[in-house]
């Protein structure tokens, strides 16, 4: 078996990563870099050259996508779409439901399905997946077997969110034999890890004290595609005796997880608001069945002034023209619960000026989706691979000062597994 890193050996994000055995290949995620322009028509520039997706070529068998985040599955519009495409189940029922809201949003059209530690056969591959735990629902790792050969490929990965049982489970009855692991190292290299990074139990309990704390409507600025980020926020809003308002996007994500367990819009401790943009929007697309899905617990302007003292709003950018929400400023409150890089986008700096304008305070809460570099060593060590090479990190660099058997690649090489 051999393989080639497209991209991913000195870069976070925009990875992609090609397997080949007895003539055939397969793909490991096709993902957008995190430093492609913003022009959607220049990123088909970006696409690997991958023999196959572009032109015809069968000895491609297919793509497999670890998970549904823009720098694993972002560039996939571009292969040709004969392409079998693998993904989660779970994971593409998001990305299909997100598609109808998000600017260019994109969903597979005949998707095939990979399970936890359920084998597919692709030609002469074995793969394997394994569900892990990451701030992407639906996440997974991938065992792939060819040639007498297993290599081990982590995606992206975490050991304290809300499905940490799955790292700790990996750890105590790990895949043995593993002759390459291709391990990821977001945070390899970054400060401020020493004492380990909160946990969203601990995010919980942060939420809860700054919604005690505000007198007014609470704001919390996350991704609606965290569902484990809006299953901290349901919790510690009810906690504190305070409802959770959504936007229609939201509600339709959360619906898309199948799971009765995360909280709907349908729930009694969760209402639905569509500021006037959506409003627009939804009309301009007719997208009045999923308002129609979702209207059970609807509110409008007029029901905010006697709300807001008990709600927590998920923010959308679209909230600072909605003139219901103007209207509820007073003793309002804002948590920003992303990662801070973003803050530092043009978008971010207006909602800033737009706080600052109006003496909203702000905050952060957050941890990361990515695996502490304690949890990376427990990981390798676990694993034990023959060879344990480096990818999605900035800092592959650095791989040698915490685990054993680094090999580096370069983005391009073949090599012998």
């Amino acid at each position: 078996m051999q393989l080639r890193i497209h991209r991913g050996t000195k870069e976070i994000g925009g990875t992609c990563i090609e397997v080949e055995a007895q003539g055939k290949r397969i793909a490991l995620d096709v993902g957008l870099p995190l430093d492609a322009p913003d022009d959607q028509d220049a990123h088909g520039d970006l696409l690997p050259a991958v023999p196959g997706f572009r032109e015809r070529n069968d000895t491609l068998l297919g793509v497999l996508i670890s998970h549904p985040h823009m720098d694993h599955y972002g560039l996939a519009r571009h292969i040709r779409p004969e392409v079998p495409i693998w993904i989660g189940e779970e994971a593409h029922n998001i990305l299909e439901a997100a598609s109808r809201y998000v600017p260019n949003g994109h969903a597979f059209t005949t998707p095939r399905f990979i399970a936890n530690r359920k084998p597919a056969e692709i030609g002469p591959f074995r793969v394997t997946p394994f569900l892990v735990d990451h701030s992407a629902f639906d996440a997974y790792a991938l065992l792939i077997e060819a040639d007498g050969k297993r290599v081990f490929y982590s995606g992206d990965f975490r050991g304290h969110g809300r499905k940490r049982k799955l790292f700790e489970a990996m750890l105590r009855n790990p895949p043995g034999d593993i002759d390459v692991l291709l391990m990821e190292g977001t945070t390899v290299g970054r400060t401020g890890l020493g004492e380990g990074p909160a946990t969203e139990d601990d995010l919980e309990r942060s939420f809860v004290q700054a919604f005690k704390e505000t007198k007014g409507l609470h704001f919390v600025w996350t991704s609606s595609q965290n569902i484990d980020r809006l299953v901290t926020i349901f919790r510690a809003a009810k906690r504190t005796g305070r409802v959770l308002l959504i936007d229609l996007y939201t509600a339709v994500l959360l619906r898309a997880t199948g799971r009765d367990s995360i909280p709907q819009s349908a729930w009694s401790d969760v209402r639905l608001y569509i500021p006037h943009r959506q409003r627009v929007f939804i009309k301009k697309k007719n997208l009045f069945d999923d308002l129609r899905q979702h209207s059970v617990n609807r509110v409008f302007p007029k029901a905010l002034p006697g709300l807001a003292e008990r709600a927590v709003m998920l923010f959308r950018p679209m909230a600072m023209t909605d003139t219901g929400i103007q209207a509820v400023l007073d003793g309002a409150a804002f948590t920003y619960s992303m990662w801070t890089g973003y803050l530092k986008q043009e978008g971010s700096r207006r909602v800033l000026q737009w706080l600052e304008g109006h003496g909203i305070p702000c905050q952060t809460i957050h941890t990361s989706g990515h695996a502490s570099v304690a949890d990376l060593e427990r990981f390798a060590a676990a694993l034990a691979p023959q060879a344990l090479v480096p990818i999605h990190s900035f800092e592959t660099d650095r791989f040698r000062d915490f685990f054993k058997n680094v090999v580096q690649r370069d983005d391009g090489e073949w090599w012998e597994a």
